[in-house]
């Protein structure tokens, strides 16, 4: 994934130049899918929830500070826009395991090996799913998204060295609640 500068294109948003928002959507609209499909496990609140930031990015488009990363600003839009959905739905349930999180075993893998890493990616998924929301995020936010742990800590008003702590926490309650399902115990 490149990276590009993204805050010249959101100052021109910022400043009034508003079609410029399509090439922020084009960058940042599947990654911010995937952390939200990992959020929530759910595609369609998943779109619903992409949407939202962008609606949110134009809304509050003069809030956003040049030189500041318009990642981290983008997250932290994504970030309140996942509070508010959890508040809106007090039901919450386990994340489902559906194919959206299944990937294809390598090529020319035989219906054993395959069949083991769809097994391996359903219990990564559900122990994953044991953890609380903050440790949860922190983990997609460093592993799947590479966020710097800086950029973690601004977008959770922490320390860096708190960010490396939870996601130090974090990576040792999914090796347990890992390895807790590959014996058949709930974690």
């Amino acid at each position: 994934m490149a990276h590009h500068d993204d805050s010249p294109i959101m100052t021109a948003v910022r400043d009034g130049e508003v079609e410029k928002l399509a090439i922020l959507f084009e960058r940042h609209h599947l990654s911010l899918f995937n952390f939200f499909l990992r959020l929530t496990g759910n595609a369609a609140a998943s779109e619903d929830l992409v949407q939202d930031v962008f609606v949110r990015i134009l809304k509050y488009r003069a809030t956003y500070q040049p030189p500041g990363s318009f990642t981290v600003w983008m997250y932290q839009i994504a970030r309140n826009a996942h509070i508010d959905h959890l508040r809106r739905r007090r039901d919450r349930d386990l994340l489902p395991l559906d194919d959206q999180w299944t990937e294809a075993a390598a090529p020319g893998a035989g219906p054993a090996e395959a069949l083991e890493t769809s097994r391996e990616q359903a219990l990564i998924r559900k122990a994953l799913d044991s953890l609380p929301a903050t440790k949860r995020e922190v983990l997609l936010l460093s592993r799947f998204r590479n966020l710097r742990y800086r950029e973690i800590a601004e977008l959770q008003g922490c320390s860096e060295g708190t960010v490396k702590t939870i996601v130090h926490r974090a990576l040792k309650d999914l090796g347990r609640a890992y390895a807790a399902l590959q014996q058949g115990v709930t974690p």
